[in-house]
């Protein structure tokens, strides 16, 4: 149930660095830097060399230099090393000539072109995200289901975890088969594996960044996914998946404590209503019995899932897609090599112990891995392909999707507190995919419906000032506005 991706991340900030000008700007600075070199050059005299000027200003940008060619040929071709200052002038003033004489119509053609293209990318971003809300919320229901079904025959929670971790380690193939399936080019799968380790720094993944960086994600993914299903033995899958979603109030709470984000008063709000929910929730049966351990399990899952993202926002900062195939493939490798130790101890210490070892229910087993991996693809692909607060909203949708499985195959009664606990909850979880700017932006709409307003009763006036003249120029009177 976790993500590499937190839901309020943009995720065009991790593939496209601050340090990249754009091709405008470029090409704006280096037709004015040509300009410059070339009104320097005197009629008859000697050019300067390219390499003490413009070498200077090509260097940092090498990448739109194609840009500046035409009038490095130009200053460089002269047999006797004299700058043909008339003909950069004529070409120049043919070129300013025809830019001039065709303005028009190329802004005309490029406007269509431009809406259709965002036109068209929205659309497909809308279409992509309408089918990630619905794989993001059934891959969630299917996992907590199918964790129930399997709780009937196969009560082993770690060992559940365990083997769900391990099967992360086909993270980073799928994700490379991808990359095959899509990229016009391809790269190997030791450069691509190289190219995606820089998320653990420049050095890439050593033994030593393997141990220190891996290490405390994948206990607290291990605690993480424990807890829940802990939690699915003492509550309904309702109950559970709603008290997962105060993780995003609990994030947001670390996330102004310990890395000093920008205070807001509606997830305030919003992480009052979570608290407020789970005391509810763990109200309905007074305080006592599984109820309460439930909600203890859930809460505590929610939590170590919220730790989790602040730490990863705060040691490792945002991930691609790539990156993070990589580093949840790593989670899967430490999984399998350290982690291993704890459900053999378990085994042979009868905490978990089953007899005959055909009896493991190895379908529900993989379908539960399955599932969990899905969800963790599907959540990293969306923010790549789609609006990132669908995901979130995928999410959040797992909670009525769960109730409609409790209510229809399991008969499961709500009672009235469990049912507020959970609207509850779920308003919360909504009010924090409220962007920052929020309340800017509902000033900026009410501001301009205001003036949209204000415009259309001058109108109003003068539409009726017209009438009253023409009903007193009618009647033989003139009517004299007052000052």
């Amino acid at each position: 149930m976790l993500s590499v991706f937190s839901g309020s991340e943009n995720p065009q900030s991790a593939f496209f660095p601050a340090g990249v000008y754009s091709h405008t700007d470029a090409n704006s600075f280096f037709s004015g830097a040509s300009r410059s070199s070339v009104i320097r050059c005197k009629a008859g005299g000697k050019c300067p060399s390219p390499r003490s000027g413009m070498s200077r200003q090509l260097s940092p940008l090498s990448v739109v230099e194609d840009s500046a060619a035409p009038i490095l040929e130009l200053q460089s071709r002269s047999p006797s090393g004299v700058c043909r200052h008339g003909r950069v002038e004529r070409q120049s003033r043919s070129g300013e000539d025809g830019a001039q004489t065709h303005p028009e119509s190329n802004s005309q053609e490029s406007k269509p072109q431009t809406r259709c293209q965002s036109c068209t990318s929205t659309f497909l971003k809308i279409v992509w995200g309408f089918l990630i809300i619905l794989s993001v919320s059934s891959s969630w229901v299917g996992t907590t289901q199918i964790v129930k079904i399997t709780y009937k025959n196969f009560d082993y929670p770690f060992f559940m975890t365990w083997f769900s971790t391990n099967w992360n380690i086909m993270f980073f193939p799928i994700y490379y088969s991808g990359h095959l399936a899509t990229a016009q080019e391809k790269q190997s799968p030791i450069k691509k594996f190289r190219e995606c380790s820089r998320i653990f720094g420049e050095d890439g993944l050593t033994l030593k960044l393997f141990l220190k960086r891996t290490a405390p994600f994948s206990i607290l993914w291990t605690l993480t996914n424990y807890l829940y299903l802990l939690a699915l033995k003492k509550l309904t899958a309702t109950d559970v998946s709603a008290l997962f979603c105060c993780n995003k109030a609990f994030v947001f709470l670390l996330s102004w404590i310990v890395l000093k984000d920008r205070f807001m008063g509606v997830r305030i709000v919003a992480a009052i209503m979570a608290i407020t929910g789970i005391v509810m929730m763990a109200y309905a049966d007074g305080f006592h019995g599984d109820s309460i351990i439930g909600v203890a399990y859930a809460v505590g899952s929610a939590s170590t899932s919220a730790l989790y993202k602040v730490l990863f926002k705060m040691f490792l900062g945002s991930a691609n897609f790539g990156e993070a195939a990589h580093f949840v493939s790593t989670l899967g490798f430490f999984n399998l090599i350290f982690i291993s130790f704890t459900p053999i101890i378990l085994y042979f210490t009868k905490v978990e112990y089953w007899s005959p070892f055909s009896a493991v229910p190895w379908g529900y087993l993989c379908g539960v891995a399955g599932l969990w991996l899905a969800f963790n693809i599907l959540v990293n692909v969306g923010v790549v392909l789609t609006y990132p607060i669908l995901i979130s909203i995928g999410t959040v949708l797992s909670v009525p999707g769960n109730a409609a499985v409790d209510l229809l195959k399991h008969e499961v009664i709500f009672s009235v507190v469990r049912l507020g606990a959970t609207i509850i909850i779920c308003i919360g979880f909504l009010l924090m995919l409220l962007p920052e700017e929020w309340d800017e932006i509902t000033l900026r709409f009410i501001n301009s419906l205001k003036e949209k307003k204000s415009e259309d009763h001058p109108e109003d006036i003068t539409d009726s000032g017209v009438h009253t003249r023409s009903r007193s120029r009618a009647n033989g009177t003139v009517s004299i506005p007052l000052a």
